[in-house]
């Protein structure tokens, strides 16, 4: 039996080729990237969310939807036990502190800088230390410690004209959170049709521990802060 040379197999009809060395930091993402679809076996469930309220607080001076989606989060995870948790060796780890992860895109891929006892603060403190901590990762200037005690990650793609996005859970968390872009879309308000905004989430959890309706009911709550975001 004779088999064609199939058109990946020809030389040089992509052109000429050059091999890029992917850098430290690269190496590890990929890393792991791999590691977390090999292991986690993960659930993802999504919900569009009314952000008229989110971004009235946004555009205070000084302060970002990512700081409103972190106050959000973090009033979830501080209600439902679960997803500030881990699974690890067969058991669930549950914390006390709620320290919510930002993915900041940098050169080399992502950074995570960790915004400690998140429920504790009120969004304006959270905006500060989310701008200072975001050009930080930028221009590579996080230490370890910065970067370390995690139990939740939020993927906020909000500044991109991307309608949904899809975080990786970073083990051993349980679970994160990706927003999407604030779309404009027509809203029904008492019988009549206004101009609104609206956010896509997606979550995806680790099905071992956060699973079903216990996910379910942690990403209403999420979206329910962040339709009234008031008391945060």
């Amino acid at each position: 039996m004779e088999f064609s040379t199939s058109a990946e197999d020809q030389p040089g009809l992509k052109g000429e080729t050059r091999i890029d060395e992917p850098t430290r930091a690269e190496r590890a993402l990929a890393r792991r990237f791999a590691e977390t679809r090999a292991t986690v076996p993960d659930l993802e469930l999504g919900v569009d969310v009314d952000a008229a309220a989110a971004l009235e607080i946004a555009r205070r001076p000084g302060c970002s939807l990512t700081a409103v989606l972190v106050a959000a989060c973090a009033a979830g995870l501080r209600e439902h036990p679960r997803a500030n948790a881990a699974y690890r060796d067969g058991r669930y780890e549950l914390y006390s502190r709620v320290n919510v992860a930002i993915a900041v895109a940098t050169a080399d891929g992502y950074l995570a800088p960790t915004v400690l006892d998140a429920d504790r603060k009120p969004v304006e403190q959270l905006c500060a230390e989310i701008e200072t901590a975001g050009a930080r990762a930028r221009a590579g200037e996080l230490r370890p410690p910065e970067l370390a005690g995690a139990t939740f990650t939020l993927w906020d793609m909000s500044a991109r004209p991307i309608a949904r996005a899809s975080g990786l859970v970073t083990p051993p968390q349980a679970a994160a959170l990706a927003a999407g872009a604030v779309r404009a879309v027509p809203v029904l308000r008492d019988g009549a049709v206004e101009a609104g905004h609206e956010i896509a989430l997606t979550l995806a959890c680790d099905a071992r521990i956060l699973f079903g309706d216990r996910a379910a009911s942690f990403l209403a709550s999420v979206a329910e802060h962040l339709r009234a975001p008031s008391q945060l």
